[in-house]
């Protein structure tokens, strides 16, 4: 296991390495437009582009130039020029109402999403499946856009039980942090606990079938104890491995509707506004700062599914 982990956390470098690279690439190198006009925004005086052009050394060889760039991202002297803010900065303030909403949300979809489709696996054909399956279908069909004015309407407007948006931090207040994150958590999870659901019957219903179930069952163990231990365990793995890519992309901030409608100031909203104003600098720094979240957090999955199923390491081991 800890080789696998150790290959794993090499790969997750190379990887970081690559996406820097097209990072580079597609914001430096390919646009035809001067980089340092980018970098500087629409509003640039002639004065702000030189003193970027000799900042950022763009009369420099390719190399030297993403070497700038990286130096720049891990120290902190990545900024925005209009006005002149670190995007580190920027983004750190962020991450607290971005983690929020994700972990949240994350918790929802995984616990409902689960329980939603065991109940519907063990009862596949009856009435209940049938049920679930409608619910599963209404929530995957449901986009953010509609599903949050909606909720906003009944829950904030009409029946006044929850705030309309806002972010209250945890340490300030951890009753209102509470009551202002209920509906953008519902908001981003509906759609994923349908899906979910969907997933895991289905995985259940062919792991069902398997050799190794009827064996369990000719053992004599009980119903509970053949679903439980040999049936959802088997039918996590694909689960785990979409959780770990859904929740990877909702903290690299894709959550960028529910953000923007509830007004929480988060990753996801600051790339949100970076991209209107075509604001270079953030756009690089949320990239980055979304890359590196996404594969740490697949690298975690790739562990967790070789633990529950040791064929994923023992094969790696056997083809070395």
């Amino acid at each position: 296991m800890p080789r696998f982990i150790a290959r794993r956390l090499v790969g997750m470098v190379a990887v970081l390495f690559a996406v820097s690279v097209i990072v580079f690439v597609v914001f430096m190198v390919l646009p035809k437009q001067n980089p340092a006009q980018s970098l500087a925004g629409k509003n640039a005086t002639p004065l702000l582009v030189e003193n970027i052009e000799a900042e950022w050394g763009f009369d420099d060889p390719l190399p030297q130039q993403y070497l700038t760039m990286m130096k720049k991202v891990f120290t902190g002297e990545l900024v925005q020029y209009e006005p002149r803010i670190p995007v580190d900065d920027r983004i750190v303030e962020g991450i607290p109402a971005t983690f929020s909403l994700a972990i949240g949300a994350a918790l929802i979809w995984l616990f409902f999403g689960l329980l939603l489709g065991y109940l519907s696996a063990i009862r596949a054909g009856g009435w209940l499946d049938r049920i679930l399956t409608g619910v599963s279908i209404a929530g995957i069909s449901i986009p953010v856009f509609f599903l949050a004015p909606v909720l906003i309407y009944l829950f904030a407007n009409q029946l006044e039980i929850f705030p309309n948006g806002q972010y209250v931090p945890f340490s300030e207040d951890p009753g209102e942090w509470l009551n202002h994150l209920i509906l953008p958590w519902f908001t981003l999870a509906v759609l994923s606990i349908g899906f979910y659901s969907r997933v895991l019957r289905s995985n259940m219903l062919d792991v069902m079938n398997e050799d190794y179930v009827r064996t369990a069952r000719a053992k004599g163990l009980s119903e509970r104890q053949v679903m439980t231990r040999h049936v959802l365990r088997n039918s996590l793995i694909p689960v785990i491995t979409l959780f770990g890519l859904d929740f990877g992309a909702t903290i690299a901030g894709t959550a960028i509707i529910t953000e923007a409608i509830y007004s929480i100031d988060g990753v996801g909203l600051y790339a949100a506004e970076a991209v209107k104003k075509f604001e270079l600098p953030p756009i690089m720094g949320v990239a980055l700062y979304g890359a590196f979240f996404v594969v740490l957090l697949n690298t975690v999955v790739d562990v967790v599914y070789a633990y529950l199923d040791p064929r994923v390491r023992l094969g790696e081991s056997a083809s070395e």
